[in-house]
């Protein structure tokens, strides 16, 4: 199966590096991406938003032979369902890592835009629980890979239009929740909710980690990522 990895905000290819060894094993053909923009500045990457970090994910898709995974961390699963919803005849499934599907119009999050982009903001920015298992080396070395995303990208609503993504089978592989604790926190976000309601086949890993299970955890996340594909 070729696997389209899709990495969340701040992150490239290289971020799903510990990754690919346990997919190739288990016979797959991992395909990490680095989206648009991604460490340009501001003069090179304005015009780029959600849309165009779909589009290239829709590209990987029509250049692969057969059907294909999409995994998405954290705002790569936006892209990912925004993907998925482009071309739901040809995904297999999606997994997405500590998030969940969005919703039409859905946006990632706000954060504070510096010479026209957004740059990283910094391990203080994100909650305890999101960083209380990367050490200390972890988050200075992964903090040094980081790289600004433009501006628009986190802000920008996803056009979802093709009811059919329903149909595609979803994996969630959280780090704080399970099958039994998900629904009710997401029954929280209004159309998040109505979303994940309208999927026919979701399941919902339970990983123990905090945001960044790639960095933090790598061989008990690659396993469960191979279980799930």
């Amino acid at each position: 199966m070729d696997v389209i990895l899709i990495p969340g905000l701040w992150l490239d290819a290289s971020s799903w590096d510990d990754m690919l060894p346990a997919l190739r094993a288990a016979g797959h053909s991992p395909r990490p991406l680095t989206l648009p923009g991604v460490g340009a500045p501001a003069a090179d990457s304005a015009e780029i938003g959600i849309a165009d970090w779909v589009d290239a994910v829709v590209a990987e898709i029509d250049a692969a032979s057969g059907p294909v995974v999409l995994v998405g961390h954290s705002g790569g699963g936006n892209v990912a369902w925004g993907a998925a919803d482009a071309r739901p005849e040809r995904v297999a499934r999606v997994v997405f890592v500590d998030t969940v599907p969005p919703p039409h119009g859905g946006t990632i999050s706000e954060f504070d835009t510096v010479d026209g982009v957004v740059p990283f903001p910094g391990w203080d920015f994100f909650d305890d629980d999101d960083v209380a298992d990367l050490d200390a080396p972890t988050r200075a070395a992964t903090a040094q890979r980081t790289r600004s995303v433009p501006a628009r990208v986190p802000t920008d609503p996803l056009a979802l239009t093709d009811g059919r993504r329903h149909a595609v089978p979803v994996t969630i592989l959280s780090g704080a929740l399970n099958a039994e604790t998900l629904p009710g926190v997401i029954a929280e976000w209004g159309a998040f909710a109505d979303e994940f309601a309208a999927i026919h086949d979701a399941q919902v890993v339970h990983l123990g980690s905090g945001h960044w299970p790639q960095f933090s955890q790598p061989q008990s996340f690659a396993d469960a990522l191979v279980r799930a594909i």
